[in-house]
């Protein structure tokens, strides 16, 4: 999935804070370990997702999860070429929707910027569930309660997000390489074993239900490019390695492509070899693991490795979905709170977002990671197809030396990946692929519909234009709604003697005894303020006030409404607090066009 998507760009030459100088970036070996943690991992379903559609012409036909996988391994061998160039044009991050941007225009653009929305929702659930059914394999107790330990890790990462934990390469090297020596040892060992140490799971029957033709053929190759997911990870992420930045994320690129191809095509051997089939309460990957390592430590320190693999790679989509919803805002496409960031650089918004779609497609498919394996790959074949043809227009528009065997290279990258998009599209339409057809274009409907609004408040707010000088009123008025006397109505008194020269404190009562009481204290302070009091005999606040404003206005006169509100130091005590300030503020926005100030006096409990 997309990481780190414009991460960074260009600025004048200004002091570099905590994190900018060059020995906090990136590595060729940090960045594989801080970039393509997501494309690894897909090992763990990827092959598995081959098998499950070939089972259906009986065991035998799993000798060709060898030849599928080989087909895939060439389409990741033009894939990470094709990157490279990619890398080598947008050293700043070639994501699709930036390179969609630039070369393509704005339909595209919102294509590739829906197809990535959709690309990290389901980077979250698919990585999720997987470590499930890994976490699973090795305690069989957990595989009823698959869903809720989704949710729960879920409820992890998200929590861990918000707090704006940065990502760090250190932290993800070890559980990279663990997870990298772990699968290259099953396939070594696997293949130095005559037979199987150990066979896990439970015999299920295979009831071959389809011919072994050509459409299944298609229907697996559909299914296992899943594992090509994330090889486009380190173009996004050019700007957060070491110079010379370019060579190391080429470097870095190739590093990927021959460690996933020579794990994929090494467990398809494993597979074929062995004919291993789906067994009940275990995954494709725990058979292979017991295969070469036994049942015994090794089995269970391989499958936890693979979860932690699979959370880290689902982590990968809150570094990048909430960036990514970031510039969509920024260019006026999204709400711009999803622009907004806290104290730490969090894009809490976007955080939260991704969180709740994930959680909604989690309960949805009851965590089930080969339903969702139809969607998952059709957003990232858009991704690679857009980039790869927005390649070939960068370089029939600048015609740079050799530029035209680069772009037959881009051009045949994107035929196959638009090629293999649409077999998947039409393989897997009626097994749940129909939802992303119908969401990527929704998607796109809301970043236009809100592109739309945001230019027609720009319009009428004449952005970008000179407006007229400021109209100066001489007669203004500050009203002030006051209950009594007490250091709260000094404060706000105070407060509006700075914003005008005429103030007007109001008062509404039911009881006339109470207002008798309060225009004799009031008298007796003198605060040099007039105190109009309002009769209210259905002890209502808010319509008088509104009321009595309204009447104010009414000669054109600029009034400002000054509503004092109590806020307590502990947060835990905002509820005990009398909310009638923010009503009268809410109707008075809504029923006048009056200035409404809400000025905070703090309390010290």
């Amino acid at each position: 999935m997309t990481f780190g998507l414009a991460r960074r760009e260009l600025r004048p030459r200004v002091p570099l804070r905590h994190g900018e100088g060059d020995k906090y970036r990136l590595t060729s070996i940090e960045g594989l370990a801080a970039l393509s943690l997501d494309a690894l991992s897909s090992v763990a379903y990827g092959p598995e997702a081959i098998v499950l559609v070939l089972v259906a012409a009986g065991t035998g036909a799993l000798t060709a999860t060898l030849p599928v996988t080989l087909v895939i391994a060439a389409l990741l061998a033009v894939l990470v070429v094709s990157y490279g160039q990619v890398i080598a044009v947008h050293p700043d991050g070639g994501g699709a929707y930036a390179v969609a941007k630039k070369d393509l225009g704005a339909r595209a653009s919102l294509l590739a910027a829906a197809s990535l929305v959709v690309d990290y929702v389901l980077t979250v659930t698919v990585s999720l569930a997987a470590g499930a059914a890994s976490l699973a394999s090795a305690f069989p107790a957990l595989g009823s309660h698959l869903l809720a330990v989704c949710l729960i890790g879920l409820a992890l990462l998200t929590a861990v997000n918000l707090r704006g934990v940065a990502e760090s390469a250190r932290v993800l090297m070890l559980p990279t390489v663990l997870f990298i020596v772990s699968i290259l040892g099953i396939i070594v060992l696997g293949l130095l074993r005559s037979h199987p140490a150990a066979v896990v799971g439970t015999a299920q029957p295979v009831h071959a239900t389809e011919a072994l033709g050509v459409l299944l053929i298609l229907k697996a190759f559909s299914s296992g490019c899943s594992a090509l997911t994330g090889v486009e990870a380190i173009a996004n992420g050019v700007p957060a390695f070491r110079v010379p930045r370019v060579k190391r994320a080429q470097r870095t690129e190739l590093m990927l492509g021959a460690l996933l191809g020579t794990m994929l095509i090494g467990l398809a051997v494993l597979i074929r070899r062995d004919h291993v089939a789906p067994r009940g309460g275990v995954t494709v990957l725990a058979q292979l693991t017991a295969g070469s390592y036994g049942t015994g430590w090794l089995y269970y320190a391989t499958n936890l490795i693979v979860t932690l693999a699979l959370a880290f790679a689902a982590n990968t989509s809150f570094g990048g979905l909430p960036v990514l919803m970031s510039l969509l805002a920024r260019d006026h496409r999204l709400p711009h709170l999803f622009g907004l960031r806290a104290e730490r650089p969090v894009y809490r918004w976007g955080v939260v977002a991704l969180a709740l779609l994930a959680a909604v497609l989690l309960i949805a498919v009851n965590a089930d990671t080969h339903r969702m394996i139809p969607l998952f790959a059709i957003g990232v074949f858009i991704g690679f197809t857009i980039s790869q043809i927005g390649l070939v227009r960068h370089w029939a528009g600048q015609r740079p030396p050799r530029w035209l065997p680069r772009a037959v290279l881009n051009g045949v990258g994107a035929a196959l990946t638009a090629v293999a998009g649409t077999v998947l599209l039409a393989t897997k339409f009626l097994e749940g692929a129909w939802v992303v057809v119908a969401a990527i274009p929704l998607l796109m409907l809301l970043f236009a519909r809100v592109h739309r609004y945001y230019a027609a408040v720009g319009a009428e707010l004449g952005l970008g234009e000179i407006p007229p000088p400021p109209v100066r009123h001489t007669d203004s008025l500050v009203i002030v709604p006051v209950g009594e006397i007490s250091k709260l109505t000094q404060y706000a008194l105070t407060a509006a003697s700075a914003l005008g020269r005429e103030v007007l404190a109001v008062a509404v009562h039911a009881d006339p005894d109470k207002a008798r009481s309060l225009r004799a204290n009031w008298d007796q302070w003198n605060p040099g303020v007039r105190l109009e009091v309002i009769d209210s005999p259905h002890r209502s606040l808010v319509q008088p006030i509104v009321e009595y404003v309204l009447a104010e206005a009414e000669g054109g006169r600029q009034i400002a409404v000054l509503i004092p509100e109590v806020e307590p130091h502990h947060r835990r005590y905002q509820i005990l607090q009398n909310q009638r300030g923010l009503l009268l503020a809410a109707a008075l926005r809504a029923r006048t066009d009056v200035v409404v100030c809400i000025v905070p006096y703090r309390l010290s409990l």
